[in-house]
């Protein structure tokens, strides 16, 4: 995986004959995306004085190299701004940075030091503070679970320097933060444009890449702009203009066959990856180790994603773009029809997002690096999050009744008759959460196996076993025991979100139906009277736009291709 490891303020002596520098530490394990040949960590200053070592992708790393004529750069790597950055503006200069991004700064002159992570959580970061009065810094929770007297999870959009005092100070501000209804009307062209612009910017790589499609919206519409702007790319000069897609399921599932359909549609070079029920029980426990959770709902979604990680590293590929973050901006759960109004509607979305790191970043950052692949997600770009929440919620309201579902917006604003992005049916398909699309089946067998291991005695008692986030099911109390032999630490257990959800809503949206407090489950089938395959069978009929027909478009299908490093 990439990931970063620092140890600042060291007072053992035998612990100080380690460290880069004095009593401090810096450690990095590299995933090269951006100048494989030349950007190893740390990176320095012109005279080294300031070190930084930093795990993530900075987008507009060209535009700020222009801003630093007077600086001479010692490789190519994105990151190399980080350094020069600091020396111009001191620890100002985060909010500049358009990427995702956890780095530890150390300035050697004063021997200060200054840790960042990325707006909304997209890499993953933690923190934590030694008896010795050592300040620890990981990627992993693994990194310091074992050193620490005390860890957390490092909060997303803010840093942490010693020049303050040690304490934490917010970066990320935008404004829909403080969850005010915002007023903006909803203008279709730009919201496309915002997201073309997010997608195009993370094709910047020097290695091969692909997308990940399940056949939902998300997801395909990262693959139609991908694929309609990968031609002219540096990429595409580099490794081909054909597009290489990624799909996972259980035999038969709903994600296979939509994510065929996709790829077929945008002429991407398909490979499509099958697994059973067992093949993901067997990789439970690694699943755990890795994403370092006992969430049940990340858990589930997690499993397909690091089987299909595997896989498609085989191959060669060391980066994909993934459609994360669609469905807290827009209001995509299925929940979301229950929504009273466009206050709560709104708020809930802000609480989504502002969750994000303890959910699907999690999953989608860790389950990828485990074995080496890194996921980009285009839905949360800093300037598109920007724009979309910005939008009246009203517009993002679903109103059956009136044709618009949810992420009506979304669609709306891809709904192009004379160059269509995606067939009518794809573009207007019901929200499927991951951990559904792969296979109704994937969940059942999990549940079934977890109550072949924990019994109702168990169960009884599990409220005197884990008085913390009390598992309520046999499946969370099932994962609850693996994780708890990983990271036995009560700082490890605080770092999992707790609380009441029905179809990955926050335990606020919980009181929008009175009916969900009896079916609470994470997954959207669980959204009664919604879901088209409900677990009780209710169902409802979404009315959808009429059916157009399409142009055809030249399609091209390839199978097992394997793309050389």
């Amino acid at each position: 995986m990439c990931g970063i490891l620092a140890v600042l303020g060291c007072s053992d002596d035998s612990q100080a004959k380690r460290v880069r520098n004095g009593f401090n530490y810096l450690a990095h394990q590299r995933l090269a995306i951006i100048d494989p040949a030349s950007g190893d960590q740390p990176l320095f200053n012109e005279d080294k004085s300031i070190v930084v070592t930093v795990n993530g992708e900075i987008y507009n790393h060209e535009e700020l190299r222009k801003g630093l004529k007077n600086h001479k750069f010692h490789t190519g790597s994105d990151c190399d701004v980080i350094a020069h950055l600091y020396e111009e503006h001191g620890e100002n200069f985060v909010d500049m940075l358009d990427g995702i991004f956890s780095f530890v700064l150390l300035d050697t002159r004063d021997n200060s030091f200054m840790v960042a992570r990325d707006a909304v959580g997209v890499t993953s970061l933690y923190i934590g503070w030694g008896l010795d009065g050592s300040l620890w810094v990981s990627s992993e929770m693994k990194g310091l679970h074992e050193d620490c007297e005390h860890f957390e999870a490092f909060p997303p959009g803010h840093l942490y320097s010693s020049k303050s005092g040690g304490g934490f100070k917010q970066w990320y501000n935008p404004p829909w933060f403080n969850e005010s209804v915002p007023s903006t009307p909803y203008e279709p062209l730009a919201i496309r444009s915002a997201f073309e612009d997010a997608v195009i910017k993370r094709l910047m790589t020097d290695v091969p890449f692909g997308v990940l499609l399940s056949g939902g919206l998300d997801s395909s519409l990262v693959a139609s702009i991908t694929a309609r702007h990968l031609a002219g790319t540096k990429a595409a000069k580099r490794w081909g203009p054909q597009l290489h897609s990624f799909c996972v399921g259980l035999e038969g599932s709903p994600d296979l066959k939509a994510g065929k359909e996709v790829a077929e549609y945008l002429g991407t070079v398909h490979h499509e990856f099958h697994f059973t029920v067992q093949d993901g029980i067997d990789a439970i426990e690694g699943v755990i180790y890795h994403v370092e959770t006992y969430d049940v709902t990340t858990i589930r979604a997690s499993t397909p994603m690091f089987l299909m990680s595997r896989k498609i590293k085989s191959l060669g590929v060391k980066m994909v773009l993934s459609g994360e973050g669609s469905d807290e901006i827009f209001g995509g759960y299925l929940y979301f029809h229950k929504a009273p109004n466009k206050q709560e509607f709104h708020q809930e979305t802000c609480r989504k997002i502002k969750a994000l790191h303890k959910y699907d970043c999690l999953r989608a950052n860790k389950a990828t690096s485990a074995f080496g692949l890194e996921a980009r997600v285009p839905f949360l770009d800093k300037e598109f999050i920007n724009t979309a929440m910005s939008l009246d919620p009203e517009s993002k309201m679903i109103k059956p009744q009136e044709g618009r579902i949810e992420k009506w917006v979304l669609r709306r604003a891809f709904d192009d008759e004379e160059r269509p992005y995606l067939p009518k049916h794809i573009l207007y398909r019901q929200k499927e959460q991951f951990s559904d699309g792969v296979g109704y089946s994937w969940i059942d067998g999990l549940k079934a196996h977890a109550a072949e291991n924990v019994n109702d005695k168990m169960m009884s008692n599990a409220a005197f076993i884990f008085p913390h986030n009390t598992p309520l099911t046999k499946e969370a109390y099932y994962y609850r025991m693996i994780f708890e032999r990983f990271f036995p630490q009560n700082s490890a257990r605080l770092t999992v979100p707790g609380g009441a959800t029905v179809a990955c809503s926050t335990a606020k949206a919980v009181e929008w139906d009175a009916s969900w407090s009896n079916n609470m489950d994470p997954s959207g089938r669980a959204a009664i009277g919604v879901h088209l395959s409900a677990y009780d069978g209710s169902k409802v009929a979404l009315p959808l736009p009429p059916h157009k027909a399409i142009d055809d478009i030249p399609m091209m299908m390839g199978q097992e291709v394997v793309i050389q490093t």
